[in-house]
């Protein structure tokens, strides 16, 4: 069974519960940008935002597609741990095996994403949407970008 990480909300006798892969992309999410240079070097050729400022979550997401797969992406976010979580394990989930197709990826949904962290508590759901929006707008951005060029999609 995975291991439970008991976290107490502020404020209210609510207990919620995180596994521990959720603790893991957490405090060591993979593939986040810390330095935009890392992003410069990539040389994304989609990218999306999401989110809002006022509100208190945005996310980005960069991509890079080689032949019809994404073969890297990065991301940035101002949100909670379990937008962190949820994001990292997108990352991981579009690029694991070799990189998903641009189709494979936006068939991702946001039940898939908390099956492979082990669950979010129920009020931290909408924080695994995200991620997957700020993935499809990258995905929007890449196609108009190659249409533009009048290149083949795959």
């Amino acid at each position: 069974m995975a291991d439970i990480i008991r976290k107490k909300q502020k404020g209210t006798d609510k207990v919620w519960f995180y596994t521990s892969t959720v603790k893991d992309h957490f405090i060591n999410p993979k593939n986040i940008v810390l330095d935009d240079k890392i992003v410069e070097d990539m040389h994304p050729n989609g990218e999306g935002e999401v989110g809002s400022p006022a509100c208190g979550d945005v996310m980005k997401f960069w991509i890079r597609v080689e032949n019809g797969k994404i073969k890297k992406c990065l991301w940035k976010t101002f949100g909670c741990a379990s937008a962190i979580a949820s994001t990292s394990m997108l990352s991981v989930m579009v690029t694991e095996n070799g990189g998903m197709t641009l189709e494979e990826a936006q068939k991702i949904s946001p039940k898939e994403i908390m099956d492979r962290l082990g669950g979010l508590p129920p009020v931290k759901v909408h924080c695994s949407v995200l991620g997957d929006q700020a993935l499809r707008q990258a995905i929007k951005d890449y196609k108009s970008k190659q249409q533009n060029k009048n290149v083949p999609l795959t």
